[in-house]
């Protein structure tokens, strides 16, 4: 049976008044559940530069026993007020206006004292963005560990920044040279490098990912170099 132009149409509205409803209905039901587990992602992502997470360990807890955490300005002064939790790296790499941007700091505590400090760091990848967190020990000269991610990196290439064995050649290299210079850390060109080779100040790279070693090495100086007066505060106490 033919249907009229007018019954089509307000079939069609019909439709998509209630698909969009329901599509709208699940958005909020699983809203909470997607931020929670945002939050998690993201706690996991931090303890990991510090320790090395076990299965069935209660991440919530262990972050919120042993992080604290503050947010400084460009010049490293603490801002009151603000949770670092409420602060989105990626917001604020896109912020162009320096004096605009805040930077989260979380710390690893130890029976009451600082063991590492924990810095965000944003950048660019070849594809895409890339992010992570390099944790600093108490003498915020000496890397304790990293951790990255990324948005698209070619799989087995670019992509093995996320593995556990790349981001574990950081570990006890040092982010400032002998006359106290930022030198931050640098991933060579070629893998098989011997450390004889490599010295304090750099790692072995990722063979055939060289523009994306480009990528995390300029990600970690800028954003060092960021942290820099919040840094030197801290050494000066």
């Amino acid at each position: 049976m033919q249907q009229s132009n007018s019954y089509i149409i307000t079939f069609a509205i019909a439709m998509t008044v209630i698909v969009g409803g329901l599509l709208a209905g699940a958005n909020q039901i699983l809203k909470p559940a997607q931020q929670k587990a945002l939050k998690l992602d993201k706690q996991k992502a931090i303890l990991g530069t510090v320790i090395t997470l076990k299965e069935g360990d209660n991440v919530n807890d262990l972050f919120t026993k042993n992080i604290k955490s503050e947010v400084v300005d460009y010049q490293g002064n603490v801002v009151e007020g603000v949770k670092a939790s409420s602060v989105v790296t990626r917001k604020q790499y896109k912020q162009k206006d320096k004096t605009k941007k805040l930077f989260p700091v979380y710390k690893y505590e130890q029976n009451g004292k600082v063991d590492a400090y924990i810095l965000p760091i944003y950048g660019n990848g070849l594809w895409n963005e890339i992010w992570g967190y390099i944790a600093l020990q108490g003498d915020l000269k000496t890397v304790k560990g990293v951790v990255f991610d990324h948005a698209g990196e070619t799989p087995g290439l670019g992509a093995r920044i996320t593995e556990g064995a790349i981001q574990k050649r950081y570990q006890n290299k040092l982010i400032f040279d002998q006359d106290g210079k930022l030198v931050s850390v640098t991933m060579v060109k070629g893998e098989g490098n011997p450390e004889s080779a490599l010295g304090k100040y750099k790692v072995d790279g990722m063979s055939g990912a060289t523009l994306t070693a480009n990528g995390v090495n300029a990600m970690l100086y800028n954003y060092l170099d960021l942290y820099l007066p919040y840094i030197k505060k801290q050494q000066n106490k």
